[in-house]
């Protein structure tokens, strides 16, 4: 039996991940999807300690994705598509992973993207205690991701692009 294609699609908080996967989830025929935030994944308690540290991916306990990935790639699909941050970084999904594309979403869209996703009924305090933490804090993972995630993805794509476009150039290169 062929063994599927796992596609692996990266980016920074608010770049995409799970809208492009959904949209290539139908676009590709006999394929699966798995999206990151559906997992409580044990990791770093503190982000920033642990980028500091040097962003040791493997500090990171996947388990939960891995069995996923196992009884995935044995049945009859022709794709796996992840929405996983982490692309090629970590060592238990590193061998799974066929393809790992990169949508490079500039900052401020993603921001923009987040704040309407996650604060649809929040409070103004709430909005300007998440921008507070982004500017201390958060803006530093997502430079932390484009030093190591975005360079080691074999695809690199615009996310300013439309879902369409992007979806299209993901298809073209699978």
């Amino acid at each position: 039996m062929k063994r599927p294609i796992v596609i692996a699609i990266a980016s920074i908080s608010g770049g995409g991940k799970t809208t492009i996967v959904e949209k290539l989830n139908e676009e590709l025929p006999n394929s699966e999807a798995l999206y990151f935030d559906e997992y409580d994944l044990e990791g770093p308690e503190n982000v920033i300690d642990w980028m500091n540290r040097g962003a040791n991916y493997n500090e990171w306990s996947l388990t939960p994705i891995v069995k996923d990935l196992e009884k995935l790639v044995t049945k009859p699909i022709d794709y796996i598509l992840l929405d996983f941050p982490f692309s090629y970084q970590h060592a238990q999904t590193h061998s799974f992973i066929n393809f790992s594309f990169f949508i490079d979403t500039p900052l401020d869209i993603a921001l923009v993207r987040r704040t309407i996703r996650d604060f649809q009924d929040g409070s103004k305090e709430d909005i300007i205690e998440a921008m507070a933490h982004y500017n201390s804090q958060g803006r530093q993972a997502y430079l932390e991701m484009l030093s190591t995630i975005k360079p080691d993805a074999d695809f690199i794509i615009d996310g300013s692009q439309s879902v369409a476009r992007i979806v299209s150039l993901i298809l073209e290169k699978v």
